[in-house]
């Protein structure tokens, strides 16, 4: 094929499959333009996702009724002039490539009036094609409306993931601008709901309430830094409060929002040594240097930079957190455990409920008269032969416990070492799915629970209300945001009624959909992950004998749900060799 220059119009397609990935792409771009247009308030209006409608409205500076067909040309800015404005970029856009992407794959309409003005004007430019500009009623701002995304790029379209994900990255978007620029009043509406609406009052922990909810927002912790050329505000989670990937530590530089994985990894080795293994920190932090100090011409999105002195902004990352991390949560001391009598300790609440229902009697403290547990067929457990049926699990002779976090048993073939976090998961992840939902008995609580979550997190919660009724809970709307707990699954009365609402909506993965027959398994399982006793936590003699006889009944006692061994075996084949019974080989 001979070498030919693409027409205007597959460039544009082209340059647009850089810029706009997605609704939530659409939405930057038009968010930032308003944003460096000066505008005090925005609104945001989404329809299905955004592959529908996207509609951005400001009360900035507005654009000239005879500059609109430029504005949707290509290469065409305000923002510079010449290439050395690219070393001091201040603004959020300045490539003059949006507009003319956006413009290319959808049904495009401008709206803006200056306000020297005494009328707006109005373009359309349908898929590429720019048609004439028309004076039309409007007040001083701009208005963008983008409507069927991708209409015309059928391939790309189907790449969209669903609507609630693509709602949610939307959300996530514009919750954060909000919080980086709080002095501007963002209202958005999603299908016609209003999702978000700040004051504009420059009060970034009333926006952090909208991002988190009111309970987390209090327990974020203020970061302050400078030096000579370097400032760092923003916050971020105390050691007890984490997620299980990095989806919630955002980054602003000079007000643009950036993916940089030296910023994350000063940000992890701030808490080094204080979070458990696979577990992330919650952080937005605002970064201010010169503009001659970060090169923002990196990527078509302008979602990555790169900074003239990255040491001393990582350094400078790092002492910010750690600092404030020492200042209001001191590390606390090591002291040995108390290894005491656990026997004299109370049985946990849950533990008691779970011998309750697993023998139909209640248990005495400390007691040895009670019945044992039932396999799923009905028979004592002492009746089993060799294993249990699908289980592969011998019977095991309970030993003792191990530093508060494994339990030693000894087997007909061996040792084996049960880690009671990941065993006690799997015991009331198989008591759950065992019985039929809707069925499973719920325990009123004594004093009804309150918790608070942000917008987001309420309506995924909201939309996941029936599934956790039909698992023994039972949930009430309680106000804006705001859900009451009546009642939990009985099995589960001991563990904190609040702490298993929330694991609901934490750690939400982008492609997981509300009410989906696979969802439910998801969900049972970071319920009975959050429900289940922890690493570290004494257990009684009998607490470990009611784990251990629960485990041998499950029919897959050896993983925890999300795949983890739940024990290690050490054979006596293998004990005999270590000690040179049977020589080394």
């Amino acid at each position: 094929m001979s070498i030919q220059i693409l027409s205007d119009a597959v460039a544009s397609q082209i340059a647009a499959g850089e810029v706009v990935e997605r609704p939530a792409s659409v939405v930057k771009e038009l968010l930032e333009n308003s944003l460096d247009a000066g505008a005090k308030q925005v609104t945001i209006r989404i329809e299905q996702g955004g592959r529908r409608v996207v509609e951005v409205t400001d009360d900035g500076a507005g654009i000239p009724a005879n500059e609109l067909a430029l504005a949707v040309a290509r290469h065409a800015t305000s923002k510079l002039c010449n290439a050395e404005d690219l070393f001091r970029i201040q603004t959020l856009g300045f490539r003059g490539e949006a507009l003319a992407s956006i413009a290319s794959v959808s049904r495009f309409t401008l709206i803006s009036r200056v306000s020297s003005a005494a009328a707006g004007a109005k373009l359309r430019v349908d898929g590429g094609q720019v048609g004439l500009t028309e004076a039309t009623g409007a007040p001083v701002g701009t208005q963008i409306r983008v409507e069927d995304l991708f209409y015309n790029v059928p391939a790309r379209l189907k790449f969209l993931k669903q609507d609630y994900t693509e709602r949610q990255h939307i959300e996530a978007l514009v919750t954060r601008y909000a919080l980086a620029y709080p002095q501007i009043s963002v209202h958005q509406y999603n299908d016609g709901q209003p999702v978000l609406r700040t004051t504009g009052n420059g009060n970034r922990r009333e926006v952090l309430a909208n991002l988190y909810g009111v309970d987390i927002a209090r327990q974020m912790l203020e970061v302050t830094f400078q030096d000579d050329l370097l400032t760092i505000e923003g916050f971020i989670s105390p050691v007890a409060l984490t997620r299980s990937n990095r989806k919630e530590i955002t980054f602003f530089v000079n007000g643009r929002w950036v993916q940089d994985s030296s910023l994350s990894a000063a940000m992890l080795q701030a808490y080094h040594t204080l979070l458990m293994v696979g577990r992330f920190p919650m952080a937005v932090l605002f970064i201010r240097l010169p503009p001659e100090e970060v090169d923002v011409n990196v990527h078509p999105a302008k979602a990555e930079v790169r900074f003239r002195s990255p040491d001393r902004v990582f350094s400078g990352v790092q002492r910010a957190v750690r600092r404030a991390l020492l200042a209001y949560s001191p590390i606390p001391q090591a002291a040995p455990p108390s290894w005491g009598q656990p026997e004299s300790r109370t049985i946990d609440p849950a533990w008691q409920m779970s011998a309750e229902l697993k023998a139909g009697a209640p248990v005495e403290q400390g007691g040895s008269d009670i019945p044992p547990p039932f396999s799923p067929s009905g028979l004592p457990m002492g009746t089993a032969q060799a294993g249990l049926p699908g289980g592969n699990l011998p019977l095991l002779r309970l030993l003792g416990q191990l530093g508060a976090t494994y339990l030693i048993a000894e087997g007909p073939d061996g040792l084996y070492l049960i880690d009671q976090h990941a065993a006690h998961e799997r015991v009331l992840f198989e008591r759950f799915t065992r019985q039929d939902p809707g069925a499973i008995p719920g325990q009123a609580l004594l004093q009804p629970v309150v918790i608070h979550l942000s917008a987001a997190d309420a309506r995924l919660l909201e939309e996941q209300r029936d599934t956790l009724n039909r698992l023994g809970f039972q949930i009430e709307v309680f106000g804006p945001e705001s859900f009451r707990v009546l009642a939990v699954p009985a099995f589960l009365a001991g563990a904190d009624p609040a702490a298993m609402v929330r694991v609901v909506v934490e750690d939400f993965e982008e492609d997981e959909t509300p009410l989906k027959s696979v969802l439910e398994q998801r969900l049972i399982a970071r319920i009975c992950k959050r429900s289940a006793v922890k690493g570290g936590q004494l257990l009684s003699q009998e607490e470990q004998r009611i784990l251990l006889r629960d485990l041998e009944q499950c029919v897959s006692p050896r993983t925890c749900p999300h795949g983890r061994p739940t024990m290690i075996h050490l054979s006596v084949d293998l004990l005999e060799r270590q000690f040179g019974r049977k020589g080394s080989r």
